[in-house]
């Protein structure tokens, strides 16, 4: 396995050979996302990243992440999206990408990573609970009519 990035660099489109792969198992985590796959996400990577998991020439899981300082943690690294494809789950995908998330974290000068997940996903936060991870606090969200 090897990480690929994704992201827009000194203005250029970093590793868009593999952005189209990335959709199909993106979407098994964001359906909703638009039709227009490839421009929302270079969009995105304006001010993010794209970790892909590549196996035999195929995505097999992706992160997308971000950081920013911050008066209460300093170097917030947060994961927006951490998704293996569901045929590859449990055999160390997930594991993967979060170890290279720690590496540059760590590289960063963050003290940890963040990321959020909706309630529903049981089975993702006994990965979570198994990868180190806590709830440290409560995310409180106010939806504009």
């Amino acid at each position: 396995m090897k990480i690929v990035e994704v992201c827009v660099e000194n203005g250029k489109r970093v590793g868009a050979e593999w952005l189209a792969q990335a959709e199909c198992v993106h979407r098994q985590l964001r359906p909703h996302l638009p039709g227009d796959y490839k421009e929302k996400m270079w969009r995105v990577l304006e001010g993010a990243r794209m970790a892909l998991a590549i196996e035999q020439d195929a995505v097999a899981g992706l992160a997308v992440y971000r950081w920013h300082e911050n008066t209460a943690e300093g170097i917030k690294f947060y994961v927006d999206d951490l998704v293996t494809d569901e045929t590859r789950r449990s055999s160390g995908i997930g594991h993967a990408l979060i170890e290279y998330l720690e590496e540059v974290a760590r590289k960063l000068g963050a003290s940890g990573i963040v990321l959020d997940s909706n309630t529903h996903r049981t089975q993702a936060h006994k990965f979570y609970f198994r990868e180190g991870f806590v709830i440290p606090a409560f995310n409180f969200k106010k939806t504009f009519p």
